[in-house]
């Protein structure tokens, strides 16, 4: 594979880069998660700066594509967790589809008073106290996400429910609530400390947020789902079809 860069080419540097680097990590000897050359290595390959070499990575990294570890070297990621709005899947369904075996690292279930927006969502009065659910998940190696989910207090769940079994198959199976319509809203943040701690990263770390606002098949609220994600394991998928 030639790895050099036109330096006449009109296409930016570290975008030539980046195309590059999606073939190189298309091989079959990357495909399983092997590191790449290192930065002085493939700089000197490519013909270009280290900085304009990051600049390309950076893209990578941020799209779920490449990991980077300190110490360690920039690697393609085994696999990342991949959402999108064609089909609505709940995470249980999502990493099921990955292939990915998914550990609950932290798991709370409290009753807390509701903040405006949440009350507003299910339609009751401030300050009623609603199921609170926090989890923190993840793979083996380190957890990817913390999600938050406030419960309809319409609800009959208990603090006692079991919550290690899937969520949505809790509320269809033990009280009769078949979730059915997701909305979502997807915004971009830095971690800061409480989600830095509960990520393993950085409080200056890039994390993606991702709130739903899920409804059964009679269009009631029934959940409110804010999840964070590390920015480095996470990619959201649109199709949009003319």
């Amino acid at each position: 594979m030639n790895l050099k860069i036109d330096h006449n080419n009109p296409v930016p540097l570290h975008s030539q880069a980046e195309n590059i680097l999606r073939q190189l990590i298309k091989k079959e000897e990357y495909k399983n998660g092997e590191l790449l050359p290192n930065e002085v290595e493939l700089s000197k390959k490519l013909g270009i700066s280290r900085n304009t070499l990051r600049q390309a990575i950076n893209k990578l990294v941020f799209e779920g594509l490449l990991v980077r570890k300190k110490g360690v070297g920039t690697k393609v990621a085994n696999k990342s967790v991949l959402g999108g709005i064609k089909n609505w899947l709940s995470f249980s369904q999502e990493m099921k589809m990955l292939g990915l075996e998914i550990k609950n690292y932290e798991l709370h279930v409290t009753l807390k008073k509701t903040k405006p927006e949440i009350s507003n969502f299910f339609q009751i009065n401030e300050n009623t106290s609603c199921l609170t659910l926090e989890r923190v998940r993840g793979h083996a190696d380190f957890p990817f996400v913390y999600f938050i989910s406030y419960f309809n207090p319409i609800i009959p769940m208990e603090c006692q429910q079991n919550f290690n079994r899937p969520l949505y198959e809790i509320l269809e199976k033990d009280f009769n609530i078949v979730a059915k319509t997701s909305k979502e809203e997807i915004s971009a943040s830095l971690a800061g400390d409480l989600i830095a701690e509960k990520l393993e990263i950085k409080a200056n770390d890039p994390i993606l947020i991702r709130k739903r606002f899920v409804y059964d098949i009679n269009n009631q609220p029934i959940e409110y789902n804010i999840g964070y994600y590390r920015a480095d394991s996470f990619t959201y998928t649109i199709e949009a079809v003319r």
